[in-house]
């Protein structure tokens, strides 16, 4: 079983004067449970009206999505997940304190296991002693902090989560990056959309390119710095020399420049493969140079 399946999902949009927007195309993806699933594309791409679908704010033109092999469009389907929107909002007459209160009581959580469950959850990110301060209060990455707070609270199994990083500070997004990665390694299920391609790399297990409303891609990290070797740094040093010398060369170049290095006495200290990044994928997906 799933954690969440996406079937042949299209969306469109009817505007002004009948003018139709084509924002999902015959979306088809699979995530498993206990991975880290990165949903990559440019803003406009498709993103967010797939995660809206999902969670059923968003009917589907055609199509269907199941969290935990249940029909996500039926509620008891999303009992067992954490969402955080694109653009977070709440009660901003309430602290953090209450709020977390509230989110418990709508998943029925008793109050034995809740309140130290939000102790731990805001101590976790950073919001401890903002609690009893109205979030009216609050900067906009302390809101994000609070959106993820409320994805953690109930202990969920699946997470959904849309531009998590958004308003988050450099400390604030590697926080949530060790939030996710301590996620996968309890087995928990995250899928999550980004458009900042760095924060998708260092925690993904998979990525799906999106353009357009299309799927693009779906492929493995590991598999991308794996076999994304596009050529090497070399650093020599001539016998009885402190200086050093460094060459940048092509796969092909190599062979040829390591032979004629140690023919000239040139002691090799450093072979390093520079790799093609995600970022380097990515763009050439965008920018039409490529498509698995």
């Amino acid at each position: 079983m799933q954690a969440v399946e996406i079937s042949n999902l299209s969306k469109i949009y009817r505007g002004k004067r009948g003018v139709c927007v084509e924002a999902l195309r015959d979306l088809s993806l699979s995530i498993d449970q206990g991975e880290v699933f990165g949903f990559l594309g440019p803003n406009g791409a498709g993103k967010s009206t797939t995660i809206k679908i999902i969670m059923g704010l968003v009917k589907a033109t055609h199509g269907s999505t199941s969290i935990m092999g249940k029909d996500s469009t039926v509620g008891v389907a999303r009992e067992a997940v954490g969402y955080l929107p694109e653009n977070p909002a709440f009660y901003d007459y309430l602290n953090a304190l209450e709020y977390l209160r509230f989110v418990g009581g709508m998943f029925k959580m008793p109050s034995e296991p809740l309140e130290p469950r939000i102790e731990q959850t805001l101590k976790l990110l950073e919001l401890w002693d903002a609690r009893k301060r109205p979030m009216r209060s609050y900067s906009k990455g302390m809101v994000q902090r609070v959106g993820l707070a409320q994805v953690l609270v109930h202990d969920p199994d699946v997470y959904i989560l849309d531009e998590p990083m958004s308003g988050l500070d450099p400390v604030g997004r590697a926080l949530v990056k060790d939030i996710i990665l301590d996620l996968r390694r309890r087995g928990k299920t995250v899928f999550f959309s980004s458009h900042i391609v760095n924060d998708v790399e260092k925690i993904c297990d998979r990525v799906a390119i999106i353009l357009n409303g299309e799927l693009q891609c779906v492929v493995r990290v590991d598999q991308i710095m794996s076999e994304g070797v596009i050529g090497y740094q070399v650093r020599s040093r001539r016998s009885g020399r402190g200086d050093s010398s460094d060459y940048d060369v092509s796969k092909e170049e190599l062979t040829e420049l390591l032979d004629r290095l140690r023919i000239e006495g040139e002691e090799i200290l450093l072979v390093e493969p520079r790799r093609r990044h995600l970022e380097d994928f990515f763009l050439s997906i965008v920018e039409g140079k490529s498509k698995i």
